[in-house]
């Protein structure tokens, strides 16, 4: 008997159903996409409506110049978040863009993130930062310019607005975009209590195990888990 894959359109609802589950930020606003495995473009979260309340019927493909080819929602603005991410790194599948909270917080200091924890291990490389003060990215010239802060990086936190995430699968991008949150949760209630003590300042090889796909994926499970058991 064949095996069943989920659909792309399944898989993003999959991942907006996840970060519904989460507080991240802004009620409606934010999107998760997915490549096309046929080449097309990109699946996308469309309409003004929650991660949470996400279904099959909400989300459009569109090619890599915002046309949409499947669907009769409106575009998102910020759709060249994820088309011009996709175009530039073409290890990465999956893009994710939301608001969470403490990750604009810790954004607005211009502090890097702090790696102290499992959380933050995935990111022991470095989280850049995308300092133009816009409202929206909604041009190509500013997802471009997105594109080039994120470089190789897992993620990016985006200066008065909020992040963007990427990854291999939807999977690992939604993953991402969670523990960027706890981790900068945790570098700002450890600042908030006087600050990180100095033996913990370099994480060496501390936290080599989170950045593995196994680590990840084991996280999403039980992320996705709980949904569905919802």
């Amino acid at each position: 008997m064949a095996t069943a894959f989920p659909s792309p359109s399944s898989e993003v609802v999959s991942g907006c159903r996840v970060l519904g589950g989460q507080d991240v930020g802004d009620p409606v606003w934010g999107h998760v996409s997915l490549r096309d495995p046929d080449g097309r473009g990109v699946w996308l979260k469309a309409g003004q409506l929650g991660f949470d309340e996400v279904t099959k019927a909400d989300v459009m493909l569109i090619d890599f110049d915002g046309k949409v080819l499947i669907g009769g929602q409106r575009v998102p603005l910020e759709y060249p978040i994820h088309t011009e991410i996709l175009r530039a790194r073409t290890d990465v599948h999956s893009v994710v863009h939301a608001h969470p909270p403490y990750s604009i917080a810790l954004g607005a200091t211009g502090q890097p993130l702090q790696v102290f924890s499992n959380a933050a291990g995935p990111f022991a490389a470095g989280v850049p930062r995308y300092t133009r003060p816009v409202g929206l990215i909604d041009t190509q010239e500013l997802g471009v310019e997105l594109a080039e802060c994120l470089g190789a990086a897992r993620a990016a936190l985006m200066s008065g607005h909020g992040v963007v995430t990427a990854g291999a699968s939807v999977a690992t991008a939604v993953t991402t975009a969670i523990l960027l949150e706890r981790a900068c949760q945790l570098h700002l209630a450890v600042a908030a209590a006087g600050g990180l003590d100095p033996a913990l300042a370099e994480p060496g090889d501390r936290y080599h195990h989170t950045e593995t796909e196994y680590y990840l994926m084991r996280s999403w499970e039980h992320l996705l888990r709980g949904v569905s058991a919802a």
